[in-house]
């Protein structure tokens, strides 16, 4: 194994050793360890030519998420986005310190952190698969569960939510959701399709 394969076996290591921490369970995994697999599963699935960067943001989106509860900021809409822009930060700070002590320079840190704290979506190409590859996840493991957690929800309000995740997509992803590349929530086909107009 090269040095530069090496280096990157153990950053992945520290980042699933640190999901592993999550004492929240998912199918009997670490909640957030499944996740991260998940999303490493999908990005080999939708761009298996993905760079480095991109297979270490994908690794570490919500890397040790459950130690910053949605209740640790106030319950309102203000506070939710609050919550998420610090989530962000949090992450991207969290992975740097991991790729740091697995041997990485700034100069593979900081896109990495960039990508990871959502910075220049549709216009930073590292940004733009990171979100395409959550949005899949998303669909294909975690709607119809969050469906189920808002039955109080009307269907516009569905048709919105799925829009507004449809809109952060890319072309190729929205192409590769509706042509087979991910198994879509059978309850909710009818209307993730009236929500994307097809």
């Amino acid at each position: 194994m090269s040095e530069l394969q090496a280096r990157f076996e153990r950053a992945i290591v520290l980042f699933d050793a640190a999901n592993a921490e999550d004492p929240n369970q998912d199918q009997g995994q670490p909640k957030e360890l499944l996740y991260a697999r998940r999303m490493s599963d999908m990005l080999q699935r939708f761009a298996p030519e993905a760079s480095e960067v991109v297979k270490l943001a994908v690794r570490a989106q919500h890397i040790r998420r459950w130690t910053v509860p949605r209740n640790s900021y106030p319950m309102t809409k203000e506070g939710y986005y609050a919550w998420r822009t610090g989530l962000y930060k949090f992450h991207a700070e969290t992975a740097g310190a991991l790729m740091r002590q697995a041997g990485y320079d700034e100069a593979m840190i900081d896109p990495v952190m960039a990508a990871v704290s959502k910075r220049g979506l549709k216009v930073n190409a590292d940004t733009q698969l990171l979100e395409d590859v959550t949005d899949l996840v998303f669909i294909e493991h975690y709607m119809l569960g969050f469906a189920g957690q808002h039955a109080e929800y009307s269907e516009e309000k569905w048709l919105d939510i799925i829009r507004k995740t449809w809109r952060k997509m890319s072309e190729h992803a929205r192409a590769f959701a509706t042509s087979g590349g991910i198994t879509l929530p059978e309850p909710l086909v009818p209307l993730i399709l009236k929500a994307i107009g097809t």
